[in-house]
């Protein structure tokens, strides 16, 4: 069930990760600490592929920076980031208002399946 519930959330995740890193660099520990509080319990070993994923689809990218006298890779959004969280926000905003509406558009009617 744990595995079902992270997937349905991955999307969610990624967005909230590109929505911290369009207003300032973003590192990991902090990721996981920032997630925990909106109730994602991920740990290492998911959110570093993840973020590399992110990296991968020219989404984010790294370096190594120094702060505070350690090594840590920092992860900065990309144009193309910014692009599909102008997107995902759209996209988001839709859904919130769907959730939200007493009566959601209907997916069949009584006209044949050609017709809908």
């Amino acid at each position: 069930m744990a595995d079902q519930k992270r997937e349905l959330f991955d999307g969610l995740i990624r967005i909230h990760v590109l929505l911290h890193a369009v207003h300032e660099p973003i590192f990991g520990l902090a990721m996981m600490k920032e997630l925990e509080h909106h109730g994602y319990h991920i740990g290492p070993g998911t959110l570093y592929p993840l973020l590399h994923g992110l990296e991968r689809a020219g989404l984010l990218r790294s370096a190594f920076d120094r702060v505070q006298g350690r090594r840590r890779r920092l992860y900065r959004i990309t144009p193309a980031g910014k692009r599909a969280l102008e997107k995902a926000r759209a996209k988001v905003d839709e859904l919130h208002h769907e959730l939200h509406e007493k009566h959601p558009r209907r997916l069949t009617s009584d006209q044949g399946p050609d017709e809908i």
